[in-house]
């Protein structure tokens, strides 16, 4: 990530934030997501090796949703500390692969930069829906 100003976020500017990327993620609308990154963005992706700007940041979410179909999404503000953001999500969409229908939840933490996502960090969980998530320590 390059320099720039840090952003004191508000909690209701956080709350704006989350709820754009809510609707932009919601809709699989990959130009209004790119709008709400820096040009320099890094996302750290659950396990998908770290991505680095836009170019890369669209390709990765036209793979994404090109096997994600009918996604619904629900994003709750959880944290806001100076220039970061923190979020649950739970979400649902049918897999474009197997017919499945699958569900997921997790947790993310934004680094702000300008009023835009700087860093993207995502830890979750999916699993089929109808059947009890599955953890590898349980």
């Amino acid at each position: 990530m390059t320099s720039g100003t840090t952003d004191n976020i508000s909690r209701e500017m956080a709350l704006r934030m989350v709820r754009e990327a809510e609707r932009a993620f919601g809709a699989a609308d990959i130009t209004a997501i790119l709008g709400i990154f820096t040009d320099d963005v890094v996302i750290r992706f659950a396990e998908i090796p770290e991505i680095r700007g836009k170019v890369d940041a669209e390709r990765f979410l036209r793979a994404r949703f090109a096997r994600q179909r009918n996604y619904k999404l629900s994003k709750s503000l959880r944290m806001v500390e100076i220039d970061r953001v923190g979020n649950v999500w739970d979400g649902e969409w049918d897999d474009a692969q197997t017919g499945q229908k699958m569900r997921g939840r997790g947790i993310e933490f934004w680094t702000v930069r300008d009023g835009k996502i700087a860093l993207w960090e995502a830890a979750f969980n999916v699993w089929q829906d109808g059947r009890a998530p599955v953890s590898p320590i349980l």
